[in-house]
């Protein structure tokens, strides 16, 4: 088993229903919801908007590996109607967006995945919610 903490945030549609459909989908697809924070709102980070986020973060325990788990958070994201995912081109808008911050005390570095996240310490709305559920 691993224990996997996870970033979630939206910004589009009643946000705070979008995280808690998206933990239900984690529960039913990727793993138990061991704690979770509260509700962060911020602005966008690292692009513009009208479209203010909500963000939580998420401690969950998963008998998945690594990219198994990767693979059913990208499925949880298109099932809620993520279309684009962000690329080197920019952030956008969207309904949903999760992503793996840290797995137990694996360090992975390759193309599709980065664990510890890479850019987590330089977002407020990751380390917040973060700190308040991290053990």
């Amino acid at each position: 088993m691993h224990n996997v903490y996870l970033s979630l945030g939206t910004n589009l549609g009643n946000k705070e229903d979008n995280l808690t459909d998206a933990l239900k989908e984690i529960e039913k697809k990727a793993g138990k919801v061991i704690s979770r924070s509260s509700f962060f709102y911020s602005s966008p980070w690292g692009f513009t908007s009208e479209n203010d986020f909500v963000n939580i973060c998420a401690l969950i325990e998963t008998s998945l590996e690594p990219f198994a788990l990767l693979a059913a958070l990208k499925e949880i994201e298109s099932d809620m109607g993520r279309t684009v995912k962000s690329d080197k081109s920019g952030y956008c808008d969207r309904i949903i967006d999760i992503d793996i911050l840290i797995i137990d005390d694996l360090m992975i570095d390759t193309e599709q995945l980065k664990v510890p996240h890479p850019l987590m310490e330089e977002r407020d709305f990751v380390m917040i919610p973060l700190s308040e559920i991290r053990k």
